[in-house]
């Protein structure tokens, strides 16, 4: 009779387990149980849920939010740290000097004090400052002609022929230049220096956007050339035939593939006696497809056959985006002034 309890059998084995590094068995008789029921089945489908921004230095996690078999798995993702503060951009320029302010009211003047006996002459005193110099007067209006009559159009001049020549990148701060460069005759070569902007600061790590739908299928891509034939396997047995099914809509013919080269032609073999031909059964239900036999050897190549009737045009393709619009060309000289 066993008295062990299954906890103590389970200290038992983690001791001697501890002890001797391997299963040895306890003081209480061990017996094999039978073997656990089949454990349930994985997820058929596994689908990315929500996708959320945490904050930073937090741990990443990942939630289930659907069942086992049904997998839907919400994303916590901490948040990247902010990035180094850019350089400190150019001092810009000194503003305007602001107007001139009004000049202050006059005091009162006091009253006349009894005259003082005459004083000895003193020295003649220091020059005083210059006074403030007083507003502007308003402008007066410009006098305006009439307009003499229009001249006639000057000649048209050459024909200017104008290229894009060197684009150099200049450094951060650097002011931007352009130089005309003579190629011979009317034709000339402009030349860009771009300065390099500041670097700015790193943003925060923007949150991962939901899955787009799946994009059509595109066209089918024409027929490659045709491999070699490889060597002839062994003929497999064939297997059942299943029944045939319902035989399906019939799709909409596509392009016809470029003709591939002709191959040599194969021996003809002797006709046989064309049988009578019998009468057509009913379509039967499809059945399950039976297992594919394996590939029987490669017949000789028959004649080429008359190329069928060519499918109708696939419609046009949506047009590009408008390329970006080429520099402006130097302004011809100014024809003569008429009389």
């Amino acid at each position: 009779m066993n008295n062990c309890s299954d906890y103590e059998k389970a200290y038992n084995y983690v001791k001697n387990y501890q002890k001797n590094g391997f299963s040895q068995g306890c003081c209480c008789s061990s017996r094999v149980g039978p073997t656990g029921p089949t454990g349930p089945q994985g997820p058929a489908t596994i689908i990315v849920g929500t996708t959320t921004e945490g904050l930073p230095g937090s741990t990443p996690s990942v939630v289930n939010a659907g069942t086992n078999e049904n997998a839907i798995l919400n994303f916590v993702i901490p948040a990247g740290a902010t990035g180094p503060t850019g350089a400190t951009g150019p001092t810009g320029p000194t503003g305007a000097t602001g107007p001139q302010g009004l000049p202050g009211t006059s005091g009162t003047q006091g009253t006349t004090g009894p005259t003082g006996a005459t004083g000895p002459t003193g020295a003649t005193g220091p020059t005083g400052p210059t006074g403030a110099t007083g507003p502007a007067g308003v402008t007066g209006p410009t006098g305006t002609g009439a307009t003499g009559p229009t001249g006639p159009t000057g000649a048209t001049g050459p024909s200017i022929t104008l290229a894009i020549g060197n684009v150099t990148t200049g450094a951060p701060g650097s002011p931007a230049s352009a130089s005309v460069t003579p190629l011979g005759g009317n034709a000339y070569s402009l030349n860009l220096t771009i300065p390099q902007g500041p670097t700015g600061p790193q943003g925060t790590t923007g949150t991962a956007g939901v899955t787009g739908p799946t994009g059509s299928t595109g066209p089918t891509g024409p027929q490659g050339t045709a491999g070699t034939t490889g060597a002839t396997g062994p003929t497999g047995s064939t297997g059942p035939t299943g029944p045939q099914g319902t035989a399906g809509t019939t799709g909409a013919t596509g392009p016809t593939g470029p003709t591939g080269p002709q191959g040599t032609a194969g021996t003809t073999g002797a006709t046989g006696p064309t049988g009578a031909t019998g009468p057509t059964g009913p379509t039967g239900p499809q059945g399950t497809a039976g297992t594919t036999g394996a590939t029987g050897p490669t017949g000789p190549t028959g004649p080429q056959g008359t190329a069928g009737t060519t499918g109708a045009t696939g419609p046009t393709g949506a047009t590009g985006p408008t390329g970006p619009t080429g520099p402006t060309g130097p302004t011809g000289p100014t024809g003569p002034t008429g009389p």
